[in-house]
């Protein structure tokens, strides 16, 4: 029998019923495993149940926090190290002998790990996908995601999903990847980005206006992998025709049609989702920074 490891593992999870078996046999190295759920209608909960995860409802009141931050405040973690895994995720057990070295170093209060994204069933090796740094495993008590002031912004479900993890203490990179392989179609991709596309456009508004980084990760360009990213993020919210150059950086510029078919068609989408984010920035530049708020209808005056 493998001996588990001190670590709690935090899912979060709604309707995810393909995706659960997998990412839970994944983790089954893991001491404790929560599935913190909210209110699925399919099997998600019989399924977490049957492979021993603890699951907790979360009740999400349309502001914040949202669920991982609620998770790492109220969950009884049993464990110091927190590894969060999302359902269309996998804990590879190459990754999972890292992970056991990893937590011994004192030195360290967390670790980025990198993603492998599949689509169609391949590897999207380029494009800008890979390297996808992702701070996952961390000491739970010093590490919170990041607020950046999309609240008010509705139908952007209720995980935090690009917010990064703000942590006390220093941080390494682990060397083993993480799969991203989720079982659901390309409907269930274009459902989900038509949401991320909800929050972005916020954020671009957010920094278009010049909203202030406390409580986030900052831009910063000589940080680290993520806080670069954030940093160029504020130069490209600028340009013009974005669309057409987020197609052009991935297909050509990063190689994305090394990926043959499945690069192309992921290229094209990540462009339509551009245009996506920028239809919906203009919506809320026009309407005083909230979606879809029409303004008051002019009073009609009586003739007398």
């Amino acid at each position: 029998m493998t001996t588990k490891l001190p670590i709690s593992v935090l899912i979060p999870a709604k309707n995810e019923e393909a995706n659960l078996p997998a990412c839970l046999e994944s983790v089954v190295r893991a001491d404790e495993i929560f599935v913190v759920d909210s209110q699925s209608t399919d099997r998600s909960i019989e399924i977490a149940e049957q492979r021993g995860a603890t699951v907790v409802q979360f009740q999400f009141n349309g502001r914040w926090p949202k669920k991982k931050n609620w998770s790492l405040e109220n969950l009884p973690f049993r464990n110091e190290w927190v590894l969060i895994v999302d359902c269309d995720e996998r804990i590879t057990p190459e990754l999972w002998d890292e992970i056991a070295e990893a937590i011994q170093n004192p030195e360290y209060a967390g670790y980025y790990l990198n993603r492998r994204v599949f689509f169609l069933g391949q590897w999207i090796r380029h494009g800008g996908k890979y390297p996808d740094w992702n701070l996952r495993l961390f000491r739970h008590q010093k590490g919170r995601y990041e607020n950046l002031n999309t609240e008010e912004i509705r139908n952007t479900g209720d995980n935090e999903v690009h917010e990064h993890v703000v942590l006390e203490g220093k941080v390494g990179y682990l060397k083993e990847d993480m799969l991203h392989i989720d079982f659901r179609d390309i409907f269930q991709w274009l459902e989900r980005h038509n949401r991320y596309s909800n929050w972005e456009a916020r954020v671009y508004y957010n920094l278009l206006t010049g909203m202030g980084e406390g409580g986030t990760i900052g831009a910063n360009l000589l940080g680290d992998s993520v806080q670069r990213k954030r940093f160029l993020k504020k130069i490209w919210v600028r340009l013009p025709f974005k669309p057409l150059l987020r197609f052009i950086l991935s297909y050509f510029i990063r190689l994305g049609f090394l990926d043959g078919k499945a690069g192309y068609i992921y290229a094209r989408l990540l462009s339509q989702y551009e245009y996506q984010i920028g239809v919906k920035l203009h919506e809320i530049q026009q309407f005083n920074g909230q979606l879809n708020k029409s303004p008051a209808p002019a009073t009609v005056r009586s003739v007398s």
